[in-house]
């Protein structure tokens, strides 16, 4: 048992970097050691402080199939779409 507070959520990470067209995105594939996600591992493309729409999130039984289904829904989408942000404006940290 961990010393955490009831609503934490503990998990442990694999990291992926995705270069698309010149440019890097990370994609953090998290485990829950402990509190729940929203599966078993999900996988989350990121640029370290800001991470993507819930919409573009794999989720799996395991890491390769969070890995997968975020991979498929991010094949054809242009990085700076992928986070929140203004409309026609990239996000902070999207050169």
């Amino acid at each position: 048992m961990h010393p955490l507070n009831p609503t934490d959520i503990l998990t442990k990470i694999t990291r992926y970097n995705l270069i698309r067209n010149q440019r890097l995105i990370y994609i953090d594939v998290h485990e829950a050691v402990s509190g729940k996600l929203a599966g078993r591992f999900v996988a989350v493309p990121n640029l370290i402080n800001i991470i993507a729409k819930q919409e573009y999130q794999g989720v799996g039984e395991n890491e390769s199939a969070a890995l997968e289904s975020c991979l498929a829904k991010i094949k054809d989408v242009q990085i700076e779409d992928l986070f929140p942000g203004r409309p026609g404006k990239d996000p902070p940290g999207v050169p």
